[in-house]
């Protein structure tokens, strides 16, 4: 069972519709337009069309089970007062004293460039249930990460 935020789960939702309409529907085009070029056999067109529409059919079925086993957050269950799934939390890295703003999402939600961290990285993991105030180590294969919560945020 995966666990989104409200708007990660719409985010998802949007993008399966996408999927099985327009992306789909541009697939049977190709298809259509590869077979149009004669013999299948010797046809890489096709085979490429062929191969796209495996892989576009493989990411629908993978949405479509995970949004049907997903379970939506609602900030009624969150105990705001500690970092959990979906909150925004400031944090002191000690040891390059630089302040750093990461959102801690689901991995199918995670998108490092944009500040949101799965909340299974090993970050994600050290930082699920602390405090504000609290401070934690985090071992990583780079070596060993220092953090200080500063604020948790909705």
């Amino acid at each position: 069972m995966t666990k989104l935020t409200r708007e990660g789960y719409e985010k998802l939702r949007e993008e399966l519709v996408y999927l099985q309409t327009t992306k789909r529907q541009e697939c049977i085009k190709a298809i259509e337009a590869a077979r149009a070029h004669g013999d299948l056999k010797e046809n890489a067109e096709y085979d490429a069309a062929k191969e796209a529409q495996g892989l576009l059919e493989k990411r629908i079925a993978e949405l479509d089970d995970m949004l049907s086993a997903a379970t939506v957050l609602d900030d009624i269950e969150i105990d705001s007062s500690k970092v959990y799934l979906g909150a925004k939390v400031k944090i002191h890295d000690l040891t390059n004293d630089k302040e750093l703003n990461y959102m801690l999402l689901s991995p199918a939600e995670a998108n490092f460039a944009e500040g949101k961290i799965s909340a299974e990285s090993p970050v994600g993991k050290a930082l699920i249930g602390k405090a504000e105030g609290d401070e934690v180590e985090i071992s990583i294969p780079a070596g060993t990460l220092k953090y200080k919560i500063l604020k948790i945020e909705r």
